[in-house]
């Protein structure tokens, strides 16, 4: 692609990355097929190759307005184009710098703006959070849909953390923002699985969220901070030579590994980041290779589909072990078509894309249920959450489905 960026922008670092992004592009249109809002909207504009379009021609100044900024808010973040494209675009990077762009020089209405910051002061903040979920329980059902659906219902009864494991290879965990509150079962299991694989389980109370609610609402100075204070929690055992960052929320691990590009021009943090970023494992990765006798939980179903968060299949490159380690276990996998396509949770977006992601969930959970499973499986509480708002069926993290004892 041939492009004509103004010699101001060329000359910041965003500007020249940009620009390469944008000449990588053949337009070839691979990506339309694997885009989720595309497939769902049928309009060029919202695929990949259209919003390349699109932020090519704000680069190169054409006036930002409000029809240009909505096509980008339409984009999932799914990874998806990029996993397709020949070409090797790296379209969710080009999409950061167009929403950045965009709002600065297009400034939202009053209402979008103080929707947008209430999401990144109130999500990221473990206790806030946590606080503000108690009394939206109790009013869930006289609350709008829109909000109703973002309020689960409580989940399974919390598990103790396991006392812990003093020996064998030791591993961080980061246990995130709103996982400890919607779904608190989650990370006591993953350490339990953990220690009973011989992992060492270290809590850091310190690391908090990942960064990512705020690198995808168009914030990247306040996501490098978080940024910033993970790997400043984590240092002190990462020097000491702890083994791996055990993230269980597909969504946190794949923004936790963008640490060493989102800090490369940060040289007070850039190796640490790189270090940090090289540690991140999904618990899959440290247990399917254990030989630790694990066995299905005996109170779940067997017959199951699993749900692939796109973070985990196009980010992390993890497609295909979990269910893996699911059939070895003796569950049976049901199949799950266009299994590639997004949910429609993708963060924030549920909120602030309510009608879009309800038709993108009712397809989604039009195929997982297809071949007649008995619950759904994931691997990332915002697909869970937003899933099990909709699905007549459980929705379970995977290591759920997991126990440590001897079968």
């Amino acid at each position: 692609m041939q492009t004509r960026l103004s010699q101001d922008l060329l000359e910041t670092p965003a500007g020249v990355e940009a620009d390469g992004i944008l000449r990588s592009c053949t337009h070839c249109g691979f990506c339309l097929a694997t885009c989720p809002t595309y497939q769902e909207l049928g309009d060029e504009l919202d695929s990949p190759r259209g919003r390349i379009y699109l932020i090519k021609q704000l680069l190169e100044g054409s006036p930002a307005g409000a029809a240009t900024r909505r096509h980008l808010d339409r984009c999932l973040t799914c990874h998806a184009c990029e996993a397709t494209c020949p070409s090797g675009v790296r379209y969710t990077r080009l999409a950061d710098v167009g929403r950045e762009l965009i709002e600065r020089r297009a400034p939202r209405p009053l209402r979008e703006r103080i929707t947008r910051r209430l999401l990144r002061m109130v999500l990221p903040r473990r206790r806030l959070f946590a606080a503000l979920l108690v009394p939206g329980r109790l009013l869930r059902s006289a609350l709008p849909r829109r909000l109703r659906e973002s309020i689960p219902v409580r989940r399974h009864p919390t598990p103790r953390w396991p006392v812990g494991n003093a020996q064998g290879p030791r591993v961080l965990m980061l246990e995130g923002c709103v996982q400890p509150a919607l779904a608190p079962a989650i990370n006591p299991r993953t350490a339990r699985l953990l220690n009973a694989a011989g992992f060492a389980v270290i809590r850091t109370p310190s690391a908090g969220c990942c960064g990512a609610i705020d690198q995808h609402l168009a914030a990247p100075e306040a996501a490098r901070a978080r940024a910033r204070r993970n790997i400043d929690a984590w240092w002190p055992e990462v020097e000491n030579g702890v083994d791996a960052i055990v993230v269980n929320a597909s969504g946190c691990g794949a923004h936790v590994l963008e640490y060493a590009r989102l800090l490369a021009d940060d040289p007070g943090y850039r190796s640490r980041a790189e270090r940090v970023a090289a540690l991140v494992r999904e618990p899959v990765e440290l247990l399917s290779d254990t030989g630790l006798p694990l066995a299905a939980a005996a109170a779940v179903p067997r017959r199951v589909v699993f749900q692939a968060p796109c973070t985990l299949q196009h980010v992390m490159r993890l497609g295909g072990r979990i269910e893996a380690l699911l059939t070895r276990l003796g569950y049976e996998l049901t199949a799950s078509p266009e299994g590639h396509l997004c949910c429609g949770s993708a963060g924030t977006y549920s909120v602030l894309e309510p009608t879009l992601a309800r038709q993108l969930r009712a397809r989604k959970l039009d195929n997982l249920l297809a071949d007649a499973p008995e619950a759904v499986v994931t691997a990332n509480i915002g697909c869970l959450n937003h899933l099990a708002a909709a699905s007549p069926l459980p929705v379970y993290h995977w290591v759920e489905l997991v126990d440590s004892a001897p079968a």
